[in-house]
């Protein structure tokens, strides 16, 4: 690790502070501190303090611990600004109204310490809400400098490289895993009071199965086979239990797939997926827009926010959108009477890029992708191609299409569910199909497998699945998904 001149410097000192603290038997990385859970924080300070404002001028004596962010004299005034978990407090050194090792305990401290606090809570001449500090104790000492608060880490890649100083610097950041885990734990709330059993499926298989899309594989040495980590959140896996008789289940977990990268999408997140016996699309559509509702006012506290310059109310009326009728009203093309040439003329025409070899489908998932940009919702998309969702069970009124319904916010689909296909006769017809496709060389077609349609072949009951990803949090807050993982995957520095 390089460093500039004056950082080298302030490395130098702080590594000699070190070493004159354990001369002074003090250690500069403590065990623990706050005893017996007198610990508290500083909004908690702040607003007990306000609560006795009026029956006294002073506060009761405080334990307080945090990051130093600055520090600054005054002349008999010394001032330390505390960062924790739920904010900053001020902490003054008074000289002459301090022990004089709480003077010399002041001097030891740098910007970044890990310090804790022992005071009386007052307000200063100048109306702020502090602690007269009486004990300073160096808890964890700093050796790098923390970043410029005003000119430090601007760089995104160094942000997201570095997340632990983008938390520390910016308090907007640390909010948004406060409010992914509000949001995480809504929908599991959701779920478990209305009887869903939550459960786990395995991470690596051996046969990338449940969704359409490219896995990462990988060798298993110990029982040396090919392995898959998964692209769905068990789906295959749920349907196995709903045929062991499970009527309701869900999983919340990571998955992976070797994809694109862009504001929306990355290789690897967090996934929800329910699966709900004896229930239809119809069903799940009333079901996810109630559990919508649900996460966005505990994670948000409302039902609206923008993303992607839409402006989204969930209190609105949730509509539903036909896929057929959508793309033909937008761009003039019929989706079952078109050829390929036809749509790829048409994707000419409105400067879409798109693969040409990819197959009519592919073609058709490209146009959609055009038509849904300016549909900002709260609704559905339904009447989906068979061709395109080979899980979902075919419609009773349209045997071309399925019962899918995908959640369209933004200008995007932000979930997606089906009347699940339990049919082993037609499912196994499907999966030839996909089994084709990529004997074409399509690298997302699903895999065919057998030990699902010998599951299927015991009997599954009617069911509605439905997931969605971490991406709906990323939307409600306004946010690239990046942002919204603590520590997303990178390029490793030095290496293309």
């Amino acid at each position: 690790m390089k460093m500039a001149g004056r950082e080298k410097q302030i490395v130098d000192e702080r590594i000699k502070k070190i070493s004159m603290l354990r001369d002074e038997g003090i250690n500069p990385y403590a065990h623990r501190f706050g005893l017996n859970d007198e610990r508290v924080y500083s909004v908690d300070v702040r607003e007990e303090f306000d609560k006795l404002e009026n029956e006294a001028k002073s506060g009761k004596e405080k334990v307080i611990a945090g990051r130093v962010m600055v520090k600054r004299s005054f002349g008999k005034l010394s001032f330390l600004s505390l960062q924790d978990l739920h904010g900053t407090i001020q902490i003054v050194v008074q000289k002459g109204e301090v022990p004089e090792e709480v003077i010399g305990m002041f001097k030891k401290i740098d910007g970044g310490d890990i310090i804790g606090v022992r005071g009386e809570v007052v307000k200063t001449r100048t109306g702020e809400v502090s602690i007269m500090a009486q004990e300073l104790f160096i808890l964890t000492k700093s050796i790098l400098p923390l970043p410029d608060k005003h000119g430090g880490l601007k760089d995104e890649e160094e942000r997201l490289r570095k997340r632990y100083l983008d938390i520390i610097m910016n308090e907007d950041v640390k909010e948004i895993f406060i409010k992914k885990q509000r949001f995480w734990n809504s929908v599991r709330t959701f779920l478990v009071d209305r009887n869903f059993l939550e459960v786990e499926t395995p991470v690596l298989e051996n046969s990338a199965g449940g969704a359409v899309a490219t896995p990462f594989s990988t060798h298993h040495d110990a029982l040396d086979i090919e392995v898959y980590l998964r692209i769905s959140m068990g789906e295959l896996w749920q349907k196995k239990l709903l045929v062991a008789g499970y009527e309701k289940t869900f999983e919340i977990g990571r998955q992976f797939r070797n994809e694109g990268m862009d504001a929306e999408h990355l290789q690897d997140y967090s996934q929800m997926e329910f699966y709900w016996g004896y229930a239809d699309f119809n069903d799940g559509m009333k079901l996810v827009e109630e559990m919508y509702k649900e996460i966005a006012m505990a994670t948000l506290g409302s039902l609206k926010f923008e993303a992607q310059g839409h402006k989204i109310d969930l209190g609105k009326k949730w509509e539903r959108y036909d896929f057929e009728e959508l793309i033909k009203k937008k761009t003039g093309i019929d989706i079952y009477e078109a050829d390929e040439k036809g749509i790829m003329k048409k994707l000419d025409s409105l400067k879409l890029e798109y693969d040409g070899s990819a197959g009519k489908w592919k073609l058709v998932d490209s146009l959609w992708k055009f038509c849904r940009r300016d549909i900002s919702g709260p609704g559905f998309l339904v009447g989906q191609p068979v061709e395109m969702t080979p899980l979902a069970k075919r419609s009773e009124a349209d045997s071309r299409k399925v019962e899918q319904f995908q959640v369209i916010l933004g200008g995007s689909e932000v979930g997606n569910g089906y009347s699940e296909l339990n049919d082993p006769i037609d499912q196994e017809k499907r999966f030839e199909e996909q089994r084709m496709l990529g004997d074409e060389g399509d690298s997302e077609a699903m895999e065919h497998d057998d030990g699902f349609i010998e599951a299927l072949k015991y009997g599954m009951p009617p069911a509605c699945g439905f997931g969605f990803s971490e991406r709906l949090f990323s939307f409600m807050i306004g946010r690239p998904i990046k942002e919204c993982v603590a520590f997303p995957l990178m390029r490793v520095v030095g290496k293309e």
